[in-house]
């Protein structure tokens, strides 16, 4: 297989769907490992494993409408292997396989027969200290966005996902590559005051727009650098609400085609009459409990 990852919309063409069958039981508020989670164990509002597989069935079936390749990692019983973005990511023509938390190790596991179709010399083994996942990178053309946290309690976090010695091997890796580090909020219970990566609070669309939330960012001026880069008018800006419900973390299947869920009525009305994009919306509200969405559930691995 020829990886091809340039940005986040080009068209797809082959990709890796999570798993959603054999998650066992609810975790203990102590095993959980996101402030999403957490809430959702502590509300008594965790999510059915039969609801996970019938929304990532009718996420699969989207996928295909479009000719798009589709695969899946093996079965592990109980566990939970739903948001495959972080397990591994593209950049142009590399894999890197991420150093996912302790909780999420064995997840990898599965991808055996996914990482047999790449290259090994197009697949990039980080060091064991360097911690990043797929769902804190965005590869835009020129640009890499990277979420991560500089707090002195990084270790302390447990949504603290991706640190600065992995974004400085990435910059060895992509010297020609404008890496922007993006610090995101952070915190482990509560939902609304800390993001667990970069995609919960944007994520690019179309050819030159994005889906933003301003209040995800420790500096406003990374806030700023966005919006100057793609433009005010190009910014769809989220509120609180909207973050908490996972709005910004939508997939984009091509420029002018993206999958959202079919409660985000204000986003994907403006994603159709003000950018003229196809909203493909199906039910994705029992995933988004787990502190993930539809990008999370997706390793992209070929993009024209």
């Amino acid at each position: 297989m020829r990886l091809n990852i340039k940005n986040e919309t080009g068209r797809l063409k082959s990709v890796v769907l999570g798993q959603p069958n054999s998650m066992g039981g609810v975790p203990t508020l102590e095993e959980s490992y996101d402030a999403k989670s957490y809430y959702s164990i502590e509300h008594n509002r965790y999510p059915k494993e039969e609801d996970i597989i019938n929304e990532m069935n009718a996420f699969e079936a989207v996928l295909k409408k479009y000719d798009v390749e589709v695969l899946r990692p093996s079965i592990i019983k109980d566990y939970n292997q739903v948001f495959s973005r972080d397990v591994a990511f593209v950049i142009d023509d590399k894999m890197i396989i991420s150093n996912v938390i302790a909780d999420r190790a064995d997840e990898q596991d599965a991808y055996k027969k996914v990482f047999e179709k790449v290259a090994w010399r197009k697949i990039i083994n980080l060091p064991e200290t360097a911690h990043i996942e797929g769902g804190d990178v965005i590869v835009w053309d020129d640009f890499l966005f990277i979420g991560t946290c500089f707090s002195e309690d990084y270790r302390n976090y447990k949504t603290a996902r991706t640190n600065e010695y992995a974004i400085e091997i990435l910059k060895e890796y992509f010297p020609k590559k404008r890496i922007i580090d993006l610090e995101l909020k952070k915190n482990d219970k509560i939902p609304l005051e800390g993001i667990l990566h970069l995609d919960c609070t944007f994520n690019p669309v179309g050819k030159d727009k994005c889906l933003i939330y301003k209040n995800g960012f420790v500096d406003e001026s990374d806030y700023r650098l966005i919006i100057d880069i793609f433009g005010e008018e190009n910014c769809f800006h989220l509120n609180d609400e909207e973050m908490f419900e996972m709005f910004p973390n939508i997939f984009s299947i091509s420029p002018d085609v993206v999958v959202s869920d079919q409660t985000f009525t204000r986003m994907n009305n403006h994603l159709r009459n003000e950018w003229g994009m196809t909203v493909e919306e199906i039910p994705y509200r029992e995933i988004s409990k787990m502190g993930g969405l539809l990008r999370c559930s997706t390793m992209p691995l070929v993009r024209e």
